[in-house]
């Protein structure tokens, strides 16, 4: 693969604790927490009734009113995530370069809500009666291409599925795009939506927090107590471009993006490898692609969720990888703050990390009160600020076997481009 190296020029999120990445960062550097009451279905019959919803969101506010009438929750929010980003960066998408602009979007639940709606309303009133206006949105492209066609966008147009690691390895794939000279610039995007029938499926499974006995729903990331995830949603954007083509324009560079490392460690249906061999390989290879050494790292967002087994084995992946530097190595779970989202944490991680190296601060784990003696990292435990962070390591995995791991370099300035 040729050496171009590859940046990042524009950023767009909705998140529980902040739309747009001014109020998403600073919510992260305060200890905001996002989990909250569940607004948009009814709870009234299920035990668990909080969640890391995007409150306040309105996609007319953002997009407009004209073209909504028939796009689902998932498609608005990974649109106005893409505006920001694009406005963010400057971008003038136009005829002359919609060619060379490309979209390559991380999601997985993104459609379930449409296509059980659809599926209903075929069933209860019988297919002549169903709105064939709404059956576009029952595909796991449909946001990507809906987003596409509202802003012009004419170059290729990729939708990865691969769980938690969707955000991570839509990134992955749009830098060989860039590299191969398919495309001047892409929107790397990571979306999912909190609908009823996600959150049914992982309440029968018994997978999220506050299920057990009298708990409390909370998101408490390698505390002793943690029992579970805490259901979220959220959309990031971020504009990614070859270091030549942002110098050209004289785009404002965030970070350059100097490695994506993913492999898939089948063990079992939703059963975490205990030796965490995928996630160890992963964060290697991330490294020695880098070119960078295991001191090098200024701080790791984990992607802890809150679960016993999945905290605890990236505990001991870090703890392998990184040997006898581990304990000096901040370590932070911004999950704390926002739950568990899905396709889409892998890009609200990478926008939380692209925070820290832009305002200089590191966010704290929040709600952690009890010592686990298998998790015992460097936790930040209170935020972080004034720390001048020059490469940053961004994890994901889930228990199905995937693991993605990319590291991050901020931008020094031109001179040194």
């Amino acid at each position: 693969m040729n050496n171009k190296r590859i940046v990042i020029t524009g950023i767009g999120v909705l998140s529980p604790i902040g739309i747009g990445k001014d109020s998403y960062w600073k919510s992260l550097a305060d200890g905001v927490s996002g989990i909250k009451p569940i607004t948009i279905f009814d709870t009234s019959k299920f035990k668990v009734k909080n969640a890391g919803e995007v409150m306040g969101f309105d996609a007319r506010e953002i997009l407009g009113r004209n073209g909504l009438v028939d796009l689902d929750r998932t498609t608005t929010l990974l649109s106005s995530a893409m505006k920001f980003a694009i406005e963010d960066a400057g971008l003038k998408i136009s005829d002359k370069n919609s060619h060379r602009t490309g979209i390559s979007v991380g999601t997985t639940f993104g459609s379930l809500h449409s296509l059980s709606e659809f599926d209903k309303d075929c069933l209860i009133h019988g297919p002549k009666f169903v709105n064939p206006s709404r059956f576009p949105n029952t595909v796991i492209n449909s946001p990507a291409s809906r987003a596409a066609i509202r802003f012009g966008i004419k170059g290729f147009n990729t939708t990865i599925s691969t769980g938690f690691c969707s955000g991570h390895d839509a990134l992955d794939y749009a830098i060989h795009a860039l590299k191969f000279d398919r495309a001047d610039r892409v929107l790397v995007g990571a979306v999912e939506e909190i609908c009823l029938q996600t959150f049914f499926g992982f309440y029968r499974l018994g997978y999220l927090s506050g299920l057990e006995g009298n708990s409390q729903t909370i998101s408490r990331p390698f505390d002793n107590n943690r029992n579970g995830i805490v259901f979220a949603e959220g959309a990031s954007v971020i504009v990614l471009e070859t270091l030549n083509s942002a110098l050209r324009r004289k785009a404002k560079i965030y970070a350059e993006v100097l490695s994506v490392a993913s492999n898939f460690d089948p063990r079992g249906f939703h059963k975490y490898n205990k030796k965490a061999d995928g996630i160890i390989d992963a964060m290697r290879s991330a490294i020695k692609t880098s070119g960078l050494s295991n001191k090098d790292i200024g701080c790791i967002f984990t992607n802890a969720n809150s679960t016993k087994d999945g905290d605890a084995i990236e505990t001991k992946a870090i703890k392998t990888v990184f040997e006898d530097c581990y304990k000096k190595i901040p370590v932070t779970a911004i999950k704390s703050m926002i739950g568990e989202s899905f396709s889409a944490s892998g890009g609200m991680n990478l926008v939380a990390a692209l925070g820290s190296l832009e305002k200089r601060f590191i966010p704290q784990i929040i709600n952690y009160k009890t010592k686990d003696s298998d998790c015992n990292l460097n936790h930040v435990l209170k935020t972080i600020k004034g720390r001048n962070l020059n490469y940053v390591m961004v994890n994901c995995f889930d228990p199905s076997g995937a693991n993605s791991v990319l590291i991050l370099k901020k931008f020094k300035g031109r001179k040194n481009a």
